[in-house]
């Protein structure tokens, strides 16, 4: 039914360590349908009830929940839900954080600013990862295996030795240059690599 008035949907989640679900109902005041979440540390898919509520909501609903880490394990998690409830037409508010409540226009420049952070996050992490692969293939570490055996490598030393251009003995073999030039001269990974 169009323009029918929404919901307020609460969620509480509790976990072993902060069994205080009491204090979080007493926030979140009267609500149309409440979602509980126990939640125990050693049940890997512990949010059946978050999943139960985002199925439930529709276009109109208002969401509400104590605060944001009641709802989310980190920011990532947050501002997937976020979305997720945004393009049902769910609004989300949070008791003790308002400025994060999704129908203003502050908290939806804070949840940019979260997004922004998250991604710079993300971006640093891949960032540091490319750097340490980058040290260990220069230190020799990463991808140890050698490429190239050692009767590819004596074939190729046989070919060039017949005046085959190395960037073609390369190429037939399926490596860079560097690969081949490693290979011959034994340094890097190769350097094991009894010829």
């Amino acid at each position: 039914m169009a323009g029918h008035k929404g919901q307020v949907v609460g969620y509480v989640r509790v976990s072993a360590a902060d069994q205080n679900e009491a204090r979080q109902l007493e926030a979140l005041g009267t609500v149309d349908r409440l979602f509980r979440e126990k939640v125990s540390g050693k049940n890997t898919n512990d949010r059946a009830q978050l999943q139960e509520m985002l199925i439930y909501v529709r276009d109109g609903d208002t969401v509400r929940v104590k605060s944001p880490d009641r709802l989310a394990r980190s920011t990532r998690d947050l501002l997937a839900l976020v979305e997720r409830l945004k393009v049902k037409g769910v609004v989300l508010e949070f008791i003790d954080n308002p400025a994060l409540n999704t129908d203003t226009p502050q908290g939806e420049f804070m949840l940019t600013v979260l997004a922004a952070i998250a991604q710079l996050e993300r971006k640093t992490i891949r960032e540091r990862q490319a750097e340490g692969i980058a040290i260990a293939k220069k230190n020799g570490v990463y991808d140890r295996v050698p490429k190239l055996s050692c009767e590819q490598i004596q074939l190729a030393r046989g070919r060039i030795a017949q005046g085959v251009p190395k960037a073609k003995v390369a190429l037939d073999l399926g490596v860079s240059r560097q690969t081949l030039y490693a290979a011959l001269n034994g340094s890097g990974k190769y350097g094991q690599v009894s010829s």
